[in-house]
């Protein structure tokens, strides 16, 4: 049968560090696409890894291009497209931009790649899945967003420093938006089975939770830069693994809801289970008032820039 195919557009710092991480596993050929004006950029970076390939014992194939030709029939497409805020620029601004990107990324993998799985990484994520959603016309069940994997993940470290334990005794739950409306749970954030509420003061707890909500942005700050993209990387190929590999695996991402925890057209982070098809289902785990709450505040949040989207004609 050969191997998988995985396209990523966008061939940046996210972009290309998860197709190393992708090409290493040696489960999939990968594809790295960038628009035109970066000329050989793509290809040069794909040569470069698959070179690396020899050295890893990876016989997967890395193929850089500025064309959607090569990408056809992908398994899964991840999107990392889009431009970062620039000074001056408005958030209303931004957010048009990259709809527009996302938007024609969506297009012309629907064409090349009828049956992929979408994986947008795009900012802001929760709204571009939705783009994606409607310009792809894929079934909900194969447009993803990474948000709570990446999250979490960022939680889970600053438990596990907290308490002194391996990462590998710490679960945390991050449901929500992809940013500042996210939502960690912290009765369902563990060590070893052990709710954190347990386990640390109070005050304590409300000091991961701040830190895990300003992670992306602590890390904005210090670059001047760029962002974040060793994590949100390996937060992909979580994903990706989930899915090659069908493993109904439970993870926090960005889904489109129809009814699931009292929410209607918004995508939004909660636990899925993802598996070879993209998402079998979404789990509904018991939450408080307050926790629903913040959901509900959240999906606000997404719906309002999704009214500003839908205003534009980007997905005309």
């Amino acid at each position: 049968m050969g191997r998988p195919k995985v396209t990523i557009v966008g061939a940046g710092n996210v972009g290309a560090t998860l197709a190393e991480r992708v090409h290493a596993t040696g489960l999939a050929d990968v594809v790295l696409v960038d628009i035109p004006e970066t000329g050989g950029m793509p290809k040069g970076k794909g040569i470069d890894m698959e070179q690396a390939g020899t050295v890893i014992s990876s016989d997967a194939q890395v193929t850089g291009t500025t064309s959607y030709e090569l990408t056809a029939n992908s398994d899964i497409a991840v999107i990392t497209a889009g431009l970062p805020r620039k000074p001056g620029m408005t958030r209303e601004q931004l957010l048009e931009i990259n709809a527009k990107i996302v938007a024609g990324v969506a297009r012309q993998i629907a064409s090349t790649s009828p049956n992929a799985i979408l994986i947008v990484v795009t900012n802001p994520l929760d709204v571009m899945c939705y783009v994606a959603l409607k310009a792809s016309k894929f079934p909900k069940s194969r447009v993803l967003g990474m948000a709570g994997v990446l999250d979490s993940s960022r939680m889970e470290r600053l438990i596990a420093r907290k308490l002194g334990v391996s990462i590998e005794n710490v679960h945390a739950c991050v449901l929500g938006t992809h940013g500042e409306t996210m939502v960690p749970v912290c009765s369902y954030s563990t060590v070893f089975g052990v709710p954190i509420t347990k386990l640390l003061k109070a005050q304590e707890v409300d000091e991961i939770v701040q830190k895990t909500v300003q992670g992306g942005a602590e890390i904005v700050e210090l670059l001047k830069t760029g962002s974040a993209y060793y994590a949100p990387s390996a937060a992909i190929l979580e994903m990706i693994l989930a899915i090659l590999k069908d493993k109904n695996k439970v993870l926090s991402c960005s889904v489109y809801l129809e009814g699931e925890y009292g929410l209607k057209d918004v995508y939004l982070g909660v636990p899925a289970v993802l598996g070879a098809s993209g998402l079998q289902r979404v789990l509904e785990i018991p939450l408080s008032d307050t926790e629903l709450q913040s959901l509900q505040k959240a999906a606000t949040a997404v719906s309002e820039m999704v009214a500003h989207v839908k205003k534009a004609p980007v997905l005309a």
